[in-house]
């Protein structure tokens, strides 16, 4: 195996790894900071002061990393009515089209994230009155940026079919 495969097979790996990990914690620890909320606060009269604010939190960082995990593995939502209607050897340029406009709101998106923090960074935003804020929002640029880079490389492969595809038609006629 060629290195260059070996090491985008480990990346592929451990990155898959560690977003299917950190979603199954993040989804977890949500569902029990919440039931441990409602029992609190039906048994006790009484619940954690942070703990809305941290589930909203969470609930940042769970949509975020499940849309990274959606992109990577293609099962995203998508309505496809122009499929329909464009023949087959066109299809390959309809999604690169689509990719690339996807990939460019997901940088847009990752630059005014990245543009947030720094204001949050100037302004001293605190959370739960120890944590920056900056560091519960970096998971928005990185979010978008990894959405980036995965429908770019999705738009490169529909071109590289399209480009295929159209050798191969030209050669069988």
């Amino acid at each position: 195996m060629n290195h260059s495969v070996r090491i985008l097979h480990w990346y592929r790996c451990s990155s898959n790894g560690i977003l299917d990990g950190m979603i199954v914690v993040l989804l977890g620890g949500m569902v029990v900071l919440a039931v441990a909320q409602i029992l609190m606060r039906n048994l006790f009269s009484f619940s954690l002061f942070w703990g809305d604010d941290l589930l909203q939190l969470a609930l940042l960082w769970l949509v975020m990393s499940g849309a990274v995990a959606a992109a990577r593995t293609g099962e995203h939502l998508r309505i496809n009515i122009l499929a329909q209607f464009i023949p087959r050897a066109a299809r390959p340029w309809m999604y690169a089209a689509l990719h690339a406009f996807t990939a460019v709101v997901c940088a847009v998106l990752a630059w005014q994230s990245v543009l947030l923090i720094l204001d949050s960074i100037r302004y001293g935003d605190m959370l739960f009155g120890e944590l920056p804020s900056w560091a519960a929002q970096s998971v928005m640029p990185v979010g978008f940026g990894l959405l980036a880079f995965h429908y770019t490389v999705r738009c490169m492969s529909e071109i590289y079919h399209g480009l295929h595809r159209g050798t191969l038609q030209r050669s069988l006629t």
